[in-house]
């Protein structure tokens, strides 16, 4: 082993400590002494005979297509993995928003710097799998403490081959991502992969003009009857008892808003995602939903002509990448955020009632509200940059957010929504 001997003289130790009291004889109790200690320079390895460290060593990159390179330690699934890095304010509920479809084809960083204390189970999931490529976080929880954990987040991610790394400085890459925009990374446990491939894989790949929602969506259709569980329901006054037939498109959508719509006593049908305008016509449902979706809204025309088709016919009520495809079909454009929302504590004003909502959002764009029609309004502004939050077009029963009513796992503040939608058409069928 190659070492280095380093000598420290030290004349006055106690030049190190202050005191309030002068000491009565310095001279007496100072002494010159000298500490030696040897320091290793050999590799990470550990020699032969001596065992290996006991804690885990830098093992993974993630590099950016602005060049900056970012060692930190895997857990979860191996190999190397390609995607768009953004960040995502939550403060808790990070298995939901590791099975939020509208995460497809994205590193999810979270800003918040310890994850992994609740573990995971099987009732919090938003759907069948995990979509996104890969979880970024600072600190991983070396035990779990949740009285419902069925296993640690590592496994989890393992089991269903989702990357993650950890021990990375998550508040610098943020900042990055402020100020540069969502940037293309890739992140690798591959040691055989150099950073300069890395970069130029980064550099060479694209999420925007993709067709994601393809990806996510069921393929056949199914009935959904899952309501709420009565220990997590809440605004259950008032509700009239009436029901109400909803086709809901599949774009990505989350258990948790199917669990909403039928607690407010809709009967649901999903479809998948190119299901023709003209079956769901034949069905004479009492209303549709597109759902939330990841993706560009301008990759998927066939979509924004299923929606096109539909409106004015029924009352409809779009979520998210919804919201953005009712944008489009009613003339208007859509544009990619510089960083997008991701998120459970965004302020929203809703404009007809002067509320302040807490939302919780997830998309990287937006509607255009100079692009819209005359008699398309925008009933919501988000707080944080006056993006236009939701819209409505009272003369073709339309209403739509940009955001999560159902919020899982919250905050609730917007689940009244669902209300607004069961009153929409309760309205339509009494004026049929």
């Amino acid at each position: 082993m190659v070492s280095k001997a380093m000598e420290l003289a030290v004349t006055n130790p106690l030049a190190c400590f202050t005191s309030s009291k002068p000491l009565s004889n310095p001279s007496s109790t100072l002494r010159a002494f000298t500490v030696r200690c040897s320091v290793s320079l050999s590799s990470d390895r550990a020699p032969t005979g001596v065992a290996e460290r006991p804690w885990k060593t830098s093992d993974a990159r993630l590099v950016l297509e602005d060049g900056s390179i970012w060692r930190a330690k895997s857990f979860g699934a191996s190999g190397t993995q390609v995607g768009e890095v953004v960040f995502n304010t939550s403060l808790t509920g990070y298995q939901e928003i590791l099975t939020d479809p509208s995460y497809a084809g994205q590193f999810v960083l979270m800003t918040n710097p310890h994850i992994g204390n609740t573990g995971v189970n099987f009732d919090d999931e938003e759907s069948m799998q995990c979509f996104l490529g890969g979880l970024v976080i600072r600190s991983l929880s070396i035990s779990t403490s949740n009285w419902r954990c069925a296993e640690t987040l590592g496994d989890y991610l393992a089991e269903r081959n989702i990357m993650g790394i950890y021990d990375v400085d998550t508040r610098a890459i943020t900042r990055r991502l402020r100020q540069d925009g969502s940037l293309i990374g890739v992140l690798s446990t591959e040691e055989s992969k150099t950073d300069e491939e890395l970069l130029e894989l980064s550099r060479s790949w694209d999420i925007v003009g993709v067709d994601l929602i393809s990806g996510v969506s069921c393929k056949t259709p199914y009935e959904w009857t899952d309501n709420t569980k009565s220990q997590w329901d809440f605004n259950a006054n008032g509700r009239d008892g009436n029901t109400f037939h909803v086709v809901a498109y599949d774009f990505g959508i989350k258990h948790n808003i199917l669990r909403r719509l039928a607690s407010y006593g809709c009967k649901i049908t999903v479809v998948p995602s190119t299901w023709p305008a003209s079956e769901t016509l034949k069905i004479k449902p009492d209303g549709v939903l597109f759902s939330n979706g990841p993706g560009d809204p301008s990759a998927v025309p066939y979509a924004v002509e299923t929606v096109k088709e539909i409106l004015g016919k029924l009352p409809v009520f779009g979520i998210c990448m919804g919201h953005q495809l009712l944008g489009q079909a009613l003339g208007g454009k859509t544009f990619k955020m510089k960083f997008g929302h991701h998120g459970g504590n965004h302020p929203v004003r809703n404009l007809r009632s002067g509320h302040v909502e807490i939302s919780a959002q997830n998309h990287n764009y937006a509607v255009d509200p100079a692009s819209l029609p005359e008699g398309v309004e925008v009933t919501h502004v988000n707080l944080n940059d006056g993006s236009c939050a939701g819209l409505a077009y009272p003369a073709q029963n339309i209403m739509s957010l940009q955001y999560h009513p159902e919020a899982s796992p919250g905050p609730h503040d917007s689940d009244n929504a669902f209300q607004e939608f069961i009153e929409l058409m309760k309205r339509a069928k009494e004026n049929a």
